[in-house]
């Protein structure tokens, strides 16, 4: 047979589980909720993803306008300095007889090179020539 303190442990058990139940119940409620208001936001975050990424597409293909324009233009400089320069040389040739140009190497040890007409070459010898024979103070 069953005793008066058996029962009232089962009593006290039961009366524990009941409770147990009832905040797992009002815990499941809340999370259920929060999973509504998670799934809520990610769907606002993947429309705003969606716009953004479109946004980014649309830049991408702006900024390859861009630069297909500045190397159009570039190119186009290019071409207008080309044009003006053989404009230049040729009215240069009008004015003046053919001159001998010797290169000569810059300086600062890079390849590059400039081109000085057999005339300016005279004139800088001859102005060299003087100030060497110069004396110069520069204190």
């Amino acid at each position: 047979m069953l005793s008066l303190e058996q029962v009232q442990l089962l009593e006290n058990k039961v009366a524990r589980a009941i409770e147990f139940v009832k905040k797992v119940s009002a815990d499941n409620a809340v999370l259920v909720s929060e999973k509504s208001s998670l799934l809520t936001k990610l769907e606002a975050n993947q429309k705003r993803l969606d716009e953004l990424e479109l946004l980014v597409m649309r830049f991408k293909e702006d900024q390859g306008r861009i630069e297909d324009g500045i190397i159009a233009a570039l190119d186009r400089l290019s071409q207008f300095e080309e044009a003006f320069e053989s404009s230049l040389q040729e009215k240069d040739s009008e004015k003046k007889p053919a001159h001998k140009k010797e290169k000569i190497p810059h300086e600062s040890g890079s390849k590059k090179h400039f081109e000085i007409s057999e005339e300016d070459a005279e004139k800088n010898a001859k102005d060299g020539a003087a100030v060497s024979e110069a004396e110069l103070d520069i204190f």
